[in-house]
């Protein structure tokens, strides 16, 4: 379908653009993009012989047949108004990602408040274990394959699918995950109802024959307008068809238990990820396999030798050979509560999370949330907020959210850059203590600066 066609993509850089922009690469799609900086991702892209622009450069769409955006795109966007100029065939990056994956004979969709990355990898895992050659799209860096994204065959697609700004309501799910719904993006859905109603719509995007994957000891999960399909619900309680029992730690937090599917004992799981969260998220990960009929080998296998996405609470290194330092992209109050959970499992003499909040809006809808779940940290060190797409129409400041944690907490204070967060934790830091950076903005670099790593 896009063999020969040049298809410019307008922020190429994005985790989600720069697969498609390889998949399609791979495909015999002579590919040009554009970001508005460098990285890792468009130098890995450069490498593979696509032209990218840093800065607007609306030439590269006057030859293109397709022109590719993120939702971020501002409307004021020179190769945005080029391509509307010239009536170009024009998509946004969901609608066009969705388009590409009706190719796929099972099209594998894995959305949630919380946890998709990780999920999506653990799925994608799984079938690869099972030499079942799936294409994958995921929001985060997969180190079984080295990249955000792998071209397979055409039988089975596994895809990350982001609820934001309604994005996964333009993919065509055959089989659908719904690992949790919490009231997160309250910028576009203005409250949690509006969250719910979008997550039944997705669900509802299932054909006849399709199936639905639920964490069924989630109650904004279960709320919502579910269709008549194969559904497999998924959890810790007795009323679910799978269900995780019998469960144990090791010193580093990993969970070890059962694994119940109908009452019965199916497999035996020891995982080499952190915390609870990720009981629920391999559970989900078995389900998908169960419903595509994986063997019972591969999904254990699969499980046990998946070690993280990249940011998804990454063990970075070893500060002084006997401080860990761990990165996490918790970005929401429910997500850090699991962070929390997780260090709480690890053996260590004090915690330093050093938080930086994404986005003005998300940190004035859980001030005080994030607040009540900081506060149980030993030692909080706050960053700069991270703007993204924002600009600070609230007013909010850092020291608000200090304030609040400061009523419980006096362990806690507010730094302004990131080389004196990394001097500050260069003074304090004692053998077998913890760091750990918590944030989807650029917080990561205090770890690396801290490690010495390059970026």
């Amino acid at each position: 379908m896009f063999i020969n066609k040049r298809i410019h993509f307008i922020g190429i850089g994005g985790i989600s653009m720069s697969a498609i922009a390889e998949l399609l690469l791979s495909k015999g799609s002579i590919i040009t993009g554009s970001d508005i900086y460098e990285s890792k991702i468009v130098k890995n892209l450069e490498d593979k012989g696509i032209e990218i622009a840093i800065g607007e450069k609306p030439e590269l769409v006057d030859n293109a047949d397709i022109v590719v955006y993120t939702a971020a795109i501002k409307d004021d966007n020179k190769e945005l108004i080029r391509a509307r100029e010239l009536n170009k065939e024009l998509h946004e990056r969901a609608e066009f990602l969705g388009i590409i994956s009706k190719e796929y004979e099972n099209r594998i969709c894995i959305s949630g408040t919380h946890g998709k990355s990780t999920t999506t990898g653990m799925v994608a895992t799984c079938f690869l274990e099972a030499n079942l050659n799936p294409t994958i799209q995921v929001g985060a860096i997969l180190p079984i394959i080295n990249s955000n994204g792998y071209v397979g065959g055409s039988k089975y697609f596994i895809m990350e699918s982001c609820e934001y700004v309604d994005s996964f309501l333009k993919f065509f799910p055959t089989s659908a995950v719904i690992l949790n719904i919490d009231d997160d993006h309250l910028d576009y859905f203005g409250d949690i109802e509006g969250v719910k109603k979008s997550f039944s719509k997705f669900a509802n995007l299932l054909p006849e024959n399709g199936s639905l994957i639920i964490n069924g000891d989630d109650k904004n999960t279960m709320d919502i307008k579910k269709p008549q399909v194969s559904t497999i619900t998924y959890g810790l309680k007795d009323n679910n068809i799978l269900q995780a029992k019998n469960i144990t730690y090791d010193d580093l937090g990993h969970p070890e238990f059962d694994i119940f599917y109908n009452n019965e004992l199916f497999i035996h799981i020891a995982l080499n990820v952190l915390g609870k969260h990720n009981i629920y998220n391999a559970l989900a990960a078995s389900a998908v396999g169960i419903a595509h009929d994986l063997d019972k080998d591969s999904i254990k296998k699969g499980l046990e030798s998946y070690h993280g996405v990249e940011r998804r609470f990454e063990l970075v290194g070893k500060y002084k050979d006997s401080v860990l330092v761990y990165d996490d992209y918790a970005h929401h109050p429910t997500e850090i509560a699991s962070t929390l959970n997780s260090i709480k499992n690890i053996k260590y003499n004090h915690c330093y999370a050093v938080f930086q909040s994404h986005t003005y809006s998300r940190t004035v809808e859980h001030l005080e949330e994030f607040a009540n779940v900081l506060k149980e940290f030993d030692n909080i060190i706050i960053a700069p907020i991270y703007p993204a797409r924002e600009t600070n129409i609230w007013n909010v400041k850092e020291s608000q959210l200090v304030d609040l944690i400061k009523k419980d907490n006096d362990k806690v204070c507010y730094i302004d850059s990131f080389p004196k967060i990394v001097d500050y934790l260069k003074d304090k830091l004692v053998p077998g203590d913890v760091v750990i950076t918590i944030g989807a903005g650029p917080i990561n670099e205090v770890g690396l600066s801290l490690l010495e790593k390059k970026k």
